[in-house]
């Protein structure tokens, strides 16, 4: 899996270069043995943003991409809308991705985060619960609805910071790393893309990111 979400990283057009942030000397080989580079970090780590950010103390550019091993469907294209709110303003921090939910079972699924933004789309809030609340019966109601993709661009300087605030109240609660930005009252930029993404969560997770790999080495 992480050699699929590698090399996707790699053929992105905004991408220089690729590191795997790893605590498991086992990752590390496995990357080092297709080719790739791996940095063994620290284990007491509460996330992987925090993990990001002590190999990004040492990387020689302003922004960074969080890509989670994760995610062996990620399309480079993806990261490439992400990088550019972030190119084309200086005074942006953060960006991520979002993406319209059409099928009705991933608006309810709490493995399936969702996010509603502002006019500017700039993200108001991420949960694992159904947002925004919508009458389903009322085919007129004007509010989409997204799946967040867990895809992050940061500020460099942005991203050592942030992994240095403490958990708060919202992050716990949800289980979403991302809301201590909010919640520090810090923008956050999304993008919305047509690329979709599977975060291997569960065993079925896997299974179809499988079914969803084979398929695209027949065509």
């Amino acid at each position: 899996m992480i050699e699929h979400v590698y090399r996707r990283a790699a053929a992105a057009q905004s991408v220089n270069a690729v590191v795997v942030a790893t605590d498991d000397t086992r990752i590390a080989a496995a990357v080092e043995r297709f080719g790739g580079f791996a940095r063994l970090t620290r284990s007491t780590h509460r996330s992987g943003t925090d993990r990001l950010a002590e190999v990004a103390e040492d990387l020689p550019c302003d922004i960074v991409i969080n890509v989670q091993g994760d995610e062996p469907l990620v399309d480079p294209r993806t990261l490439d809308e992400l990088v550019a709110p972030l190119e084309a303003d200086p005074a942006l921090k953060m960006a991520t991705v979002r993406r319209r939910i059409t099928e009705p079972e991933d608006y309810a699924n709490p493995h399936v985060v969702k996010v509603v933004v502002d006019v500017d789309g700039n993200a108001l809030y991420f949960s694992r619960s159904p947002i925004p609340f919508r009458r389903m019966a009322d085919p007129r109601s004007p509010a989409p609805v997204y799946k967040h993709l867990g895809l992050y661009a940061y500020r460099r300087s942005f991203l050592l910071a942030f992994a240095r605030l403490q958990p708060t109240p919202l992050e716990v609660a949800e289980s979403l790393e991302q809301l201590r930005a909010l919640e520090h009252g810090f923008r956050i930029r999304t993008v919305e893309t047509e690329h979709d993404s599977i975060g291997v969560d569960t065993p079925d997770d896997l299974e179809r990111a499988r079914r969803l790999i084979a398929t695209e080495a027949r065509t």
